[in-house]
């Protein structure tokens, strides 16, 4: 067999495209948007590349528009995940042993398809299924998607081109191998990227997946599925099942073959998920390897030397992007007391423009929430605060679920740093603030780093650099991402690796080689050329 030491092509991130008015991919996706509304799709699980059925259908719409029905999957249970444990199993041999080359140029090509002949189809997914704007889904479901299957591939190479020094007489070399068994893949509704990555980066290593994606982003997820396919990924490589996250992990953790699991969700989901991988760590064959992006209550700490404007405008973006549902969004903000009024005023403006309604009208800023269930915990939270007394609702504040699950953007004005609304993760369009004093800049920071369990991103705003440095220094364990003088969210992959600890996760950041080198078992290999023929050593001669 010919062999070579093959440099794959540089990775470069994807250029966003604009879709303003009279744009060739405006068309496109207004196009692909009227064609998916226009038909009910049927979405089978997919196990061992076969498709797999039920008896069970269950019904997707538009969170936008519940009235409208997009399609209906099918929804299993254990003895689908069974299945589809026994296929990747099935597929392991093969795909642990294909050339790595090979692996690399099947996620290349997939790279291509998504931002090539199918981005229109995976961008209108994701608006539709997922109600997420068209330059939220762009550059989520399109750019970001391609940028980890190509940067993967990179950092892929880099870590089997990392190999130890060798002494003379001796070659010392590390090999790269799968883990052994199969890993679970867990994914969220917010990121189409994500949904794709998690179970494609252990895949990419050459590890066989269970895929369980969130019930409200089947239908992006049989795009995928579909892309995948297309470019090359074998059958059982990964296996896409519906069913219910107890089901699926009563089959999964008692499994002797669980080797990993890689997870993007709630930190209480994932704690109990934890609980449930020790409670049979007896039984696996090797320990597990568990990979989690959790909660967040991600915070902006403006100071007093910082710009208004820019502090409102990032809060605006930063808060209300996809309304909330990013981990990454700013839910809590800490504003001097001398910047507060220009703050202000300054969201009043930005927010009496921003439009609210469906995605499909390319005017709309904000769409809906994912589901019932989020809308009713946000509402509940908001007429909370209207009966308050440690709180005020100084914009938005309204809702409405007649033709979808609709919440305004809002901003909570709490007079305590403690107040509920500063603890807790809501996951949707509602900012909390508290004024401080200007001068207590220390002390707002001790109540930051005290006030959440979770540490995912956040943000300093400031023109004093010696203020940066003291929040930048005081602050580093409160954000695995950490933004001066930027909104909290908007990671790259290849330039923000992302992901925090505490209790928003296990910081394994996706979009580098950490997160990769944590689906290989490294083996290391010694070779001796010319083998000693007696025991003694020099030191047992005698003078």
């Amino acid at each position: 067999m010919a062999k070579g030491f093959y440099k794959v092509p540089i990775a470069k991130n994807e250029p966003i495209l604009s879709y303003g008015p009279g744009t060739k991919e405006r068309k496109e996706l207004k196009a692909k948007l009227e064609e998916l509304r226009s038909i009910e799709m049927e979405i089978p699980m997919c196990i061992g590349g076969k498709d797999v059925k039920t008896d069970k259908k269950v019904r997707i719409f538009p969170p936008h528009d519940i009235n409208h029905t997009l399609g209906y999957y099918y929804q299993g249970g254990e003895a689908e995940v069974n299945q589809a444990i026994d296929a990747a199993l099935a597929a392991k041999p093969a795909w642990e042993n294909l050339s790595w080359e090979h692996r690399a140029s099947i996620f290349l090509k997939i790279a291509d398809l998504i931002s090539g002949p199918y981005r229109a189809k995976i961008n209108a997914a994701t608006m539709l299924a997922q109600s997420k704007n068209a330059f939220q889904a762009e550059i989520d479901a399109a750019c970001e998607l391609a940028d980890f299957f190509r940067f993967n591939v990179q950092y892929m190479t880099e870590i089997y081109n990392d190999q130890p020094e060798s002494a003379a007489g001796m070659w010392n070399r590390v090999e790269q191998r799968p883990l052994e068994g199969f890993v679970f893949a867990l994914t969220p509704f917010n990121f189409t990227s994500i949904a794709g990555n998690l179970p494609t980066a252990p895949a990419m290593m050459g590890n066989v997946v269970v895929w369980k994606p969130s019930k409200t982003a089947v239908y992006s997820a049989h795009v995928l599925m579909e892309i995948f396919k297309e470019g090359g990924l074998p059958d059982g490589v990964v296996n896409l099942v519906y069913t219910s996250g107890p089901t699926a992990a009563k089959v999964v953790f008692a499994h002797k073959d669980f080797a990993g699991f890689h997870y993007t969700g709630s930190t209480q989901v994932f704690q109990s998920i934890w609980k449930a991988i020790g409670a049979n760590i007896q039984n696996y064959r090797s320990y597990p390897r568990i990979v989690g992006e959790t909660g967040g209550k991600d915070y902006v700490l403006a100071h007093k030397s910082a710009n208004p404007q820019q502090v409102g405008t990032a809060l605006t973006r930063g808060a209300f992007e996809y309304q909330g549902q990013k981990c990454s969004a700013a839910s809590r903000a800490y504003i001097p007391s001398n910047l507060w009024e220009d703050v202000k005023n300054h969201m009043a403006k930005e927010l009496d423009e921003i439009k609210m309604g469906p995605p499909e009208d390319f005017s709309n800023f904000v769409n809906a929430v994912i589901d019932e269930a989020s809308y009713n915990k946000l509402v509940s939270f908001i007429d909370k605060a209207k009966e308050d007394a440690d709180a005020e609702i100084i914009f938005g504040g309204n809702y409405d679920n007649s033709k979808g699950y609709f919440i305004e953007p809002t901003v909570i004005l709490a007079k305590d740093p403690h107040y509920v609304t500063m603890e807790e993760e809501l996951f949707g369009p509602v900012l909390t603030v508290y004024v401080y004093d200007e001068n207590k800049f220390d002390e707002i920071m001790d109540t930051l780093d005290n006030t959440s369990m979770y540490a995912l991103t956040g943000a300093i705003f400031a023109s004093d650099r010696y203020a940066i440095e003291r929040a930048t220094k005081r602050l580093t364990h409160t954000a695995g991402n950490y933004y001066i003088n930027d909104k909290p969210t908007g990671a790259v992959v290849g330039q923000q690796p992302f992901g925090g600890a505490r209790g928003s996760g296990t910081d394994d950041k996706a979009g580098s080689k950490i997160n990769l080198m944590r689906w290989v078992a490294p083996r290391t290999i010694k070779e001796t050329f010319v083998p000693p023929t007696n025991y003694r050593y020099p030191f047992l001669d005698k003078e």
